[in-house]
């Protein structure tokens, strides 16, 4: 069996992008190896999910190789739709009813380069 064990997100705000995921996700941090370098080891249920490292905040060639996005199957669609708009955090929507899902996207607060991570909130329904 092959699953994604977790993804390791390059950030120029390690607090700001760690915060942000808390709230958002109910992610909490966790143990992580003492490394020579900041970060958070950010953990769900099952264990660390997404790894939090320094980044520069540069700009993205679009034309490179880069990671487009990180998605998360989630529960409960219309809490989550609340907490958005609670914390006034912008969203779009996508509805799939051929799979039946219902995607949320967010990005993460834009770091002092610009940047910010895409992240896509997917929920299956029934």
């Amino acid at each position: 069996m092959t699953r994604l064990d977790h993804a390791t997100l390059r950030t120029a705000d390690l607090e700001g992008t760690r915060a942000f995921l808390e709230a958002v996700l109910d992610l909490k941090p966790g143990y992580r190896p003492p490394f020579g370098f900041p970060g958070y080891w950010l953990y769900a249920e099952e264990g660390p999910i997404v790894h939090l490292i320094p980044g520069s905040g540069a700009a993205l060639d679009r034309a490179g190789e880069v990671l487009d996005h990180v998605a998360f199957r989630l529960s409960d669609h219309a809490a989550m739709r609340a907490r958005l708009e609670r914390m006034a955090i912008a969203y779009s929507t996508m509805d799939l009813p051929d799979l039946g899902e219902r995607r949320l996207f967010v990005r993460t607060p834009p770091s002092a380069g610009g940047g910010a991570i895409l992240l896509e909130l997917v929920f299956r329904e029934g």
